[in-house]
């Protein structure tokens, strides 16, 4: 298996997941050009519910580049739910269909992985079909505490077994576009 996890924070579970290629800010995940499909995390602050708020550093570029990425070479992006980045790229909402890029929208909630507090994620699948999708955690019954409570660390990491899930579903996307190779 071997797979391009974009946009990650070092710390995170992605570097100690075998056959994974890991760009982040330091290696300037915008210039990923192939051929492995992809899992992106591409800054939320930008597109999130808070991007009224004028403190927000983040490039709101990385999230547009992300979702070409994953057209061109299939693969998840992982964003907040109700993300502004769904309308900009015009990707479909869940359960409407799929775009042009046979793209479409997985609604979750990031607590069944593990998380500790209720986080309801959207994720942008480009290559595969929701019978493709590997089983989900039954996840734990109660979240043990309020996203508000967390660190900004903790609210941010991807759980590991959310990590490894998004690996498997990647790994399995077959990439629509032929990229042409240079002569």
């Amino acid at each position: 298996m071997k797979v391009a996890a974009l946009y990650i924070d070092p710390r995170g579970p992605y570097p100690s997941i075998e056959g994974v290629d890991c760009w982040d800010e330091e290696r300037d995940a915008r210039l990923y050009a192939g051929p492995w499909p992809v899992v992106a995390h591409p800054s939320c602050g930008p597109w999130g519910r808070y991007r009224h708020l004028k403190n927000c550093r983040q490039d709101p570029g990385c999230g547009v580049v992300a979702v070409e990425q994953v057209r061109l070479w299939g693969g998840v992006l992982e964003h907040p739910e109700g993300s502004a980045l769904w309308r900009h790229c015009e990707m479909p909402l869940p359960g409407e269909l799929p775009d042009r890029w046979g793209g479409w929208t997985l609604s979750i909630d990031q607590v069944r992985w593990g998380h500790g507090a209720v986080k309801p994620t959207w994720v942008y699948i480009v290559g595969g079909s929701f019978e493709d999708l590997p089983p989900a955690p039954p996840g734990p019954a109660e979240p043990k505490t309020t996203i508000e409570a967390m660190s900004r660390l903790a609210r941010r990491l991807t759980p590991p077994a959310m990590a490894d899930w998004f690996v498997t579903v990647a790994s399995r996307c077959k990439r629509k576009n032929k990229v042409r190779k240079k002569r």
